[in-house]
């Protein structure tokens, strides 16, 4: 289920390089990539941001503005956007630079709304 998924929001976005589903324990559920997300070591990269997220999940609380939805950083060749399912699991999608990134966060929270009961904790 979790593959079908991560494959859908690749196959719709524009510039995609591949999408996973990660705890905040830097640790992937799953994942898939295209032949060149492959080659970037996207995986290791996911796993380092789970510390960008952890502290971006506690600035918001301490600071009490909310809840995390969503980050997203952009790098000089990949952007990554994450979007939280709940406090312990996420999904991220890589994008080339000059991908669709509008498409991306929609697809994101597609992906949210149908796969975030799975991961209810």
């Amino acid at each position: 289920m979790f593959k079908e998924a991560l494959q859908a929001i690749i196959e719709k976005t524009d510039g995609s390089l591949g999408a996973l589903i990660m705890g905040v324990d830097g640790l992937s559920v799953e994942k898939v990539f295209t032949n060149e997300g492959s080659e970037a070591n996207l995986d290791v990269a996911a796993a380092e941001f789970t510390s960008v997220i952890r502290s971006a999940m506690k600035s918001g609380s301490d600071l009490d503005l909310g809840e995390l939805h969503e980050l997203t950083m952009t790098l000089r060749e990949v952007i990554f956007t994450m979007r939280l399912f709940n406090h312990n699991y996420f999904v991220v999608l890589a994008l080339k630079p000059d991908g669709n990134l509008g498409r991306a966060r929609y697809e994101l929270r597609k992906a949210e709304l149908i796969l975030a009961g799975e991961f209810a904790v």
